[in-house]
């Protein structure tokens, strides 16, 4: 309003604040997401960031200070320095940046300047200094070249004093009341006249500090161009910028480009994350406002849970402190959260944007993980028409220093980018840690030796193959638990002091005594979180009221109790199918996973880059670990394979042509045939069932694995003859491929061959041979199949199969009383087992 920019002011108390825009702000009166604001004043353009004061949503305020030129700290003249001030002020400092203090409300009774100037000086820093009646000498004595000029002249140049705050030694301070307008004239221009100007590089570069969503869904990447200019239609990580908008308040101007010094928002690209960097833009550092306490999701009866994960996975893409956790084994979802006002914003959040009703049930502490010594650790990822081969060495980093990466892999033996897609691998996630799954910190990975090849190397393989690395150095580390601590500044009455300290001893902490003014003393302290959560209830009760208690979160450190919280919590690392530490190698065409313990062993490369097996653009691989067919005619052998698996010995010319005389393999006496065959479409089933859409969303591999899973134990309480098709068509030169796992044969077609067209021909071979049913949701597949005299079977109707199939295993299990590991195998269970070994004997199931 004081440039010029608005008509009327609006105010936060009626709820027409110009940059409170959101339902919830305007109601509660705060600030919970960040914004922009555009003016002009006195010729200068200006873009302001709003950040949010509450401490819950501290969050978003680092995200917004990360991106920041300079930064104005908004203090209340009645109540002064408060405990978040603190924490603000830390966190400007860990940023460097140049900070002008405005201390409103002085309008009010209580607002006294000398205190507040006591105070900022104090318990921020000597160098604030009230501007509006400078004392020349006090800031001359912040720097030798200001107290130079001083001497000489009595004055201190302008271009002096703008040094001086770029450099944080003076850090202005001017006084108003903002409701009135009183002073803010007076601290723009100020600000016009102080603030440092920044000289941006000329090659882009930018950093994204903000993702969110506009009212139609689409997803904005906030972006802070720091050098060059982006335009529309330009790729950004491989994906192009439809649409750059720049924001103020809740409306935008479309803009072709957007040039250094500039925060657009940008449409289009959906990988993008917060931190990222681009061009020569130096990496973000690790958050330093972390949440310390954990909470885990009930979702109401009915639930998709998959849904609800991508809803929380969508809400940790515009909040990573959130740090959601899926827990696999036992089918939970656990968040960070900051606070009790963070948990009412997020549980509205979610029923306004998704429709989705949870409740938070309140947790254990946030813990973190790291390694004590230094761990080497290695990663190959071989499926078929892939490869990639990652080496790290994993060592301990300073505390707080989060994950950092580096390499010495000489450029000879591995291209530069492929160095730095491995390094990005490295950083763009947060890595689970072994002991209890919490995230990992405080480590520096260096890449050592990787391998690529010409041919066959994505993207994508590098990220699997650096996991995986990762994952395999944890398993043989020293693995240390940290868990969080809290400064503590506790004001109690003189009388409750000796209270005051047995308590903090009792909590492993140490406290001294910084001030007593006779009547109240004032204690500083630190203490773990876990025995320090609830402690304010204590301290309202023993004073009467009259204590006043203070947190603040001071870091990570080993955990007092390692093993029995690790006991209690009970992860189980080789169980985690979402950070696996096994590698996958490749053997004539078939994938197949090697153990952690024993990958190293059949790694290509040693951790110093030596080789221990040819180059792979020589195509030699290691010794196969299972057959692999070796002429064209692979999968009609293995369909003739099956045959004679059920039914006994036939002639070969029923399917091979007359030129092809193979040996008839051994017979295979089955007492009770199968009374049906049924062909599994098996993409078309991944991408019809909603869990494993979702996981092949992730990795296409681990979709394919759970599905062979899922059949597997179906056809064991069903007994059918089941083959399960995947399409491998698109592989250059593929020659197919079958193999069996447990119960089931698992066909992998050959270049130039449908997953449909395997299936027709098998159907139309089977369709004589007992009853044949097809499970796919392909509507022409299905006619297909009519046409055949197959029966059809929609990829609806066969989840349904596996369902009941499933309920009537875990029915006749609890009817037997196998309900928990370690129990007896009752007798009727053990005669059922018997059973089937005598009616599947000589079969390799």
């Amino acid at each position: 309003f004081a440039s010029g920019a608005l008509r009327r002011k609006g105010r936060v108390d009626h709820g027409d604040a110009f940059l409170d825009t959101d339902a919830q702000e305007k109601e509660r009166g705060i600030t919970i997401f960040s914004k922009q604001a555009r003016i002009s004043f006195q010729e200068r353009s200006l873009i302001f960031l709003d950040t949010p004061g509450h401490v819950d949503f501290s969050g978003e305020t680092e995200r917004a200070v990360s991106v920041m030129d300079a930064a104005v700290l908004v203090i209340s003249g009645t109540d002064g320095v408060q405990s978040h001030t603190r924490t603000l002020w830390r966190l400007l400092a860990a940023y460097r940046v140049p900070v002008m203090v405005f201390v409103n409300k002085m309008d009010q009774p209580g607002a006294d300047r000398s205190r507040i100037l006591r105070e900022l000086k104090a318990e921020l820093h000597p160098g604030c200094t009230d501007m509006g009646a400078p004392d020349m000498e006090e800031v001359a004595l912040t720097d030798e070249r200001a107290l130079n000029a001083w001497l000489e002249t009595g004055q201190i140049p302008d271009d002096t004093l703008r040094q001086l705050i770029a450099d944080r030694s003076l850090f202005p301070v001017y006084f108003g009341a903002a409701l009135r307008g009183e002073g803010v004239a007076e601290f723009l221009a100020a600000l016009v006249k102080y603030l440092p100007v920044r000289r941006f590089r000329g090659e882009f570069s930018g950093i994204v500090y903000k993702i969110t969503r506009d009212a139609a869904g689409s997803r904005l990447t906030f972006l802070r161009v720091t050098g060059g200019r982006l335009r529309v239609r330009d790729l950004l990580a491989g994906e192009k910028v439809n649409q750059i908008r720049l924001y103020s308040g809740a409306r935008y101007v479309p803009a072709e480009e957007a040039g250094a010094g500039e925060i657009a928002a940008l449409t289009g690209p959906a990988a993008t994350r917060i931190g990222q960097t681009f061009g020569p833009e130096q990496p973000t550092v690790p958050p330093t406002l972390t949440p310390v306490l954990q909470y885990r999701v009930r979702l109401m009866p009915g639930t998709d849970e998959q849904k609800a994960l991508k809803c929380f996975r969508e809400l940790e893409e515009e909040d990573p402190q959130l740090q959601v956790t899926w827990l696999a084994q036992i089918r939970r979802i656990q968040v960070g959260i900051m606070g009790e006002v963070q948990l009412e914003i997020l549980t509205r959040l979610l029923m306004e944007r998704y429709q989705l009703q949870v409740e938070f049930v309140e947790g254990g502490v946030l813990y973190r993980e790291t390694i004590a010594a230094p761990a080497e650790g290695c990663g190959h990822y071989e499926p078929l028409r892939h490869y990639a081969e990652v080496h790290l060495r994993l060592e301990p980093g300073p505390r707080g220093s989060g994950v950092t990466a580096g390499s010495e892999c000489p450029l000879d033996a591995l291209a530069l980018n492929w160095q730095r897609l491995i390094l990005t691998h490295v950083t763009e996630r947060i890595h689970a840690g072994v002991l209890t799954g919490a995230p990992l910190t405080d480590v520096r990975i260096v890449l050592t030796a990787g391998r690529a090849h010409l041919k066959h190397t994505e993207g994508g393989d590098f990220r699997q193959a650096t996991y995986r690395a990762i994952r395999q150095g944890l398993m043989g580390a020293e693995n240390v638990l940290l868990e969080p601590w809290y400064h503590m500044r506790l004001e109690v009455p003189n009388d409750t002091v000796g209270r005051a300290l047995n308590d903090i001893s009792q909590m492993g902490g140490a406290a001294a005594v910084q001030d007593s003014d006779g009547r109240l003393t004032v204690l500083d302290a630190s203490v773990s979180v876990a025995r320090a959560r609830h402690y304010a209830r204590q301290v309202a009760a023993y004073t009467h009221g009259e204590g006043r208690i203070a947190l603040e979160f001071a870091g990570y450190q080993p955990c007092a109790d390692q093993k029995v919280v690790v006991e209690a919590i009970g992860y189980d690392p080789e169980r985690d199918v979402d950070n696996p530490a096994d590698s996958v190698f490749c053997s004539h065409g078939a994938g197949f996973v090697v153990p952690w313990r024993e990958a190293p062993s059949h790694m290509h490369l040693q951790p110093d880059g030596r080789a221990n097996a040819p180059d792979p653009e020589e195509d030699a691989a290691p010794e196969p670990v299972r057959s692999a067919p070796r002429d064209t005619l692979e999968e009609d052998k293995e369909l003739l394979r099956i045959f004679e698996r059920t039914y006994g010995p036939i002639r070969p010319r029923a399917i091979l042509p007359r030129r092809e005389a193979p040996a008839v393999p051994e017979q295979v006496t089955v007492a009770e045939p199968p009374d049906e065959y049924l062909l599994v479409d098996g993409y078309n089933i991944v991408f019809a069932w909603e869990e494993l859409k979702s996981l092949a969303a992730y990795s296409l591999d681990m979709a394919r694995d759970r599905l062979i899973d899922l059949m597997c134990d179906f056809n064991g309480v069903r007994q059918l003859h089941l083959i399960l098709v995947f399409d491998a068509y698109r592989v250059p030169g593929g020659r197919g491929a079958v193999e069996r796992r447990g119960n089931v044969d698992i066909v992998y077609t050959k270049e130039a061959e449908t997953a449909d067209a395997y299936i027709e021909k098998a159907a139309y071979q089977l369709k004589g041979h007992r009853r044949v049913r097809v499970a796919t949701s392909d509507g022409m597949e299905q006619l297909i199949i009519l046409a055949s005299g197959a029966l059809r079977i929609s990829a609806r109707e066969f989840r349904a199969e596996v369902e009941q199939t499933e309920g009537e295993l875990r029915s006749f299990l609890e009817r037997h009383a196998l309900k928990a590991p370690g129990n007896p195998v009752s007798e009727a269970l053990r005669a059922a087992m018997t059973d089937l070994k005598k009616r599947t004997e000589g079969d390799d199931a």
